[in-house]
């Protein structure tokens, strides 16, 4: 999960409730302002959900490529 900066300057921050054992239970984010006393550090890390959704395109197509590339391994192991 990223730190995802909202045009208007908020931070979405991933979040996850713990259970007092460790155990996770839930994952989301938390929205915070300019002010907070962590947004200087999260900022900086921060992509706009433009840059993330690029991220994920980028992704996708080396999915394919690796999938392709499995395809091929697949059929040549059923030649032989």
């Amino acid at each position: 999960m990223y730190v995802i900066r909202l045009p208007d300057g908020t931070l979405r921050v991933p979040h996850s409730a713990v259970t007092e054992d460790g155990n996770t239970i839930g994952q989301g984010y938390v929205e915070i302002a300019p002010g907070h006393p962590d947004y200087d550090r999260l900022v900086a890390q921060a992509l706009t959900e433009e840059e993330l959704e690029d991220r994920r395109r980028g992704w996708r197509a080396g999915d394919e490529a690796l999938r392709r590339r499995f395809e091929e391994w697949k059929a040549a192991q059923t030649e032989e």
